[in-house]
């Protein structure tokens, strides 16, 4: 089977919201969705409430025009920003997942439930049919991402003669509603997986905050030969200037309940907040506020082990990332000191791959990422 979805080059300003933009364009930049769809939704979404009844709007009309691929993935929006406790969270996910399904049901998947302690992680295998498999990739997103919204960049690298395993790691989609809470020790599932699938010779692709998971996989794991990551953060403690570390980490010591309380109450004023807070306890399994914010504070220089990366990485930064700093790429890269050799590119504006993760020119981020494995193999 030959991949037929489409990177479109562009990214857009359909919404003034910069996280409502974002996702608007992230479903486009994937080939999951109709421009014009996303045109139409960031010109009727006027608050955060509005996003599920809109994203629901787009997925009833997909589904009656026999849109599948457009409806899965609205339904998938939708889910997106409902909170935790919403029972439509579920309800929307199995639309989701089912809808996803109808549409790629002859496709050439093999799907695993990978033994992981009491519990498993989900994974899919495909294999080229018209090539000779060249290599193997293994490839995970970040901190709240799903295998099936990866589908485009998986058969983007199978059409190119790559054998491509994907996965959900602790946290993640079927793994997290398996019971596995958000694990910062990714060489823990890439163990796992690499042990299972008998590898000991493969690139490894982390997208987003599965950069930073990648890297710190490869830093306990010799057999993952070359790492890319699609983004890197580094250590997000150091988002923030000297003197707003040195308060975050005394109020986080010291002031727990002021800080837990604070946090609760900016919940209740700001429902994209609250909805970040929610998600945030959601993906980490933890019942308060700062309790999820622990975990995330664990992405950081210390617990990455640059030092310890010895393969070959490549790291791919948009130049205009609003959710990650720029300086995150350059620390990132004055880290690996021993690393086997660093390629790192800053994409442009010109280029359109400005944004995080290339989201506005995919289809330039994964030629560079396939270049670079031939040049590295």
């Amino acid at each position: 089977m030959k991949n037929k979805i489409s990177f479109p080059v562009g990214f857009h300003n359909f919404h003034k919201d910069q996280g409502i933009n974002f996702q608007l364009n992230r479903l486009h930049a994937l080939g999951f969705a109709r421009l014009e769809d996303m045109k139409e939704a960031g010109q009727k979404i006027s608050s955060f409430e509005e996003w599920k009844k809109e994203m629901l709007n787009l997925a009833d009309t997909a589904t009656s025009e026999g849109r599948l691929v457009n409806a899965a993935f609205y339904y998938r929006a939708a889910e997106f920003f409902t909170l935790r406790d919403d029972p439509d969270k579920e309800l929307l996910y199995n639309k989701f997942i089912d809808n996803f399904k109808k549409v790629f049901k002859d496709d050439a998947r093999q799907k695993y439930e990978v033994p992981y302690g009491n519990a498993f992680l989900p994974a899919v295998r495909i294999q080229p049919v018209d090539k000779k498999k060249i290599g193997v990739i293994i490839l995970h997103g970040g901190f709240d991402s799903l295998i099936q919204e990866l589908y485009s960049v998986i058969w983007y690298f199978v059409d190119h003669g790559y054998e491509v395993l994907a996965f959900e790691g602790p946290g993640q989609g079927a793994a997290l509603k398996n019971g596995l809470g958000f694990d910062y020790e990714w060489e823990k599932p890439a163990k796992a997986i690499l042990d299972y699938f008998k590898l000991n010779d493969v690139t490894w692709l982390g997208i987003s905050l599965g950069g930073w998971l990648g890297l710190r996989a490869a830093a306990f794991e010799p057999r993952i030969k070359r790492v890319i990551a699609s983004s890197v953060s580094f250590d997000v403690n150091q988002y923030a200037n000297t003197v707003g570390q040195l308060i975050a980490k005394l109020l986080f010591r010291y002031f727990r309940n002021f800080v837990n309380n604070s946090i609760v109450k900016n919940m209740k004023k700001n429902l994209m907040y609250s909805w970040y807070c929610n998600n945030l306890m959601y993906i980490t399994d933890k019942k308060v506020p700062i309790e999820g914010f622990d975990v995330l504070l664990k992405i950081n220089e210390e617990n990455l082990h640059s030092d310890l990366v010895k393969q070959d990485v490549l790291i791919c930064t948009g130049e205009k990332d609003h959710m990650i700093p720029l300086k995150m790429h350059k620390l990132q890269v004055k880290a690996l000191t021993n690393a086997k050799s660093i390629t790192d590119i800053v994409f442009t504006e010109k280029t359109q791959g400005h944004n995080h993760c290339q989201l506005g020119n995919l289809d330039l981020a994964l030629e560079t990422m396939v270049n670079w494995i031939e040049e590295k193999t």
